[in-house]
């Protein structure tokens, strides 16, 4: 039987007051950061915030549990319509080798192309220089090679970095997802493409399904890509439903130092909930060069009600505020 592995991280959240010039910080309880064989998991106190499956996955590490303040989950991990929808991941296609699904399966009496798989190489855990206001380190960093079967070396190198805490009145979970993408050295570059929901993409638990609104500061209801599926452009997309019986708010955030920023959104509520934040790359495919890594960065913010667009909004200024301290 393996060990599990605790590490206590303090947890410092700025809060920004929405008149310049002035702000107030709050010290929340130490996040406990647990690691086992398969999993992180980051608790505040005896109630989950979030867990992430970096082992023991067939095709790709992602986030399989994501919890409101208030304990309610908001991740579905592969229904039975879906396998391949693992709660919130990160995937897209490169050099059409497709990373965002998983069954190999016969199409017209040909068998579809074995997919590809990011293989979790590496965890490692930080822990902040102080208490106080300030810069947070983040609580885990993991490092991915993005392979395809028959292929020596990687198409991908990947560093990515996961950061949750609770912010914002009221409050919030808000994670931050950040990846680098990097071309391996025995590679001059690689293109990336896949379909329009490809990117950083989230599935919602039953509940929410049917019945949810989507919403962004443009208020922009988007374009028709094909039946219930939307695309619309915006720094962030919110989506509210009824989760097990409670409203909810669940938006993603799109840095603006983010290639193609605003972010196109799929948006689609039916026959199953689904968002994502995404490249456009099934319009124009991106090219990512040897000397020049990707790097890209989102937020998910959880609320355990409806929340207001101004709020929205206000939580997505601070959540840039947070990055940019981060990253220094």
């Amino acid at each position: 039987m393996s060990k599990t592995r605790v590490l206590l991280i303090p947890a410092v959240v700025v809060m920004f007051a929405l008149s310049a010039g002035s702000s107030t910080a709050r010290a929340e309880p130490p996040l406990q950061l647990t690691l086992d064989a398969n999993s992180v998991w980051v608790r505040a106190g005896e109630s989950p915030v979030l867990r992430y499956r970096y082992a023991e996955v067939p095709f790709k590490p992602y986030v399989k549990e994501l919890y409101t303040p208030g304990g309610v989950n908001v991740l579905l991990d592969a229904p039975p319509d879906h396998l391949h929808h693992h709660a919130l991941m990160f995937a897209c296609a490169v050099n059409h080798v497709d990373f965002w699904g998983e069954a190999v399966v016969p199409a017209g009496g040909h068998f579809e192309p074995v997919p590809g798989k990011q293989v979790h190489e590496r965890l490692a855990a930080s822990h902040p220089s102080q208490v106080g206001p300030g810069p947070l380190r983040p609580p885990f960093e993991e490092w991915l090679r993005w392979t395809h079967k028959g292929q020596k070396d990687p198409l991908l190198l990947e560093r990515r970095t996961i950061t949750v805490r609770r912010a914002g009145e009221p409050e919030a979970t808000l994670l931050t997802w950040e990846c680098e993408l990097a071309v391996p050295p025995e590679r001059e570059s690689v293109t990336l493409s896949g379909s329009h929901y490809h990117g950083l993409g989230l599935r919602f638990i039953r509940s929410m399904d049917a019945t949810g609104e989507f919403r962004n500061p443009d208020n922009d209801p988007g374009t028709v890509f094909r039946g219930e599926e939307r695309l619309a452009r915006s720094r962030w997309c919110a989506y509210t439903a009824q989760a097990e019986g409670k409203p909810v708010t669940v938006a993603m955030f799109d840095d603006p130092n983010n290639l193609r920023h605003p972010a196109t959104w799929f948006m689609m509520a039916k026959p199953f909930a689904y968002m994502s934040a995404t490249l456009r790359l099934h319009e124009e495919p991106l090219k990512v060069s040897a000397d020049t890594p990707l790097t890209l960065r989102y937020g998910v913010a959880l609320w355990d009600r409806r929340i207001e667009t101004p709020q929205i909004e206000a939580l997505y200024r601070q959540w840039l505020v947070m990055t940019t301290n981060l990253a220094k």
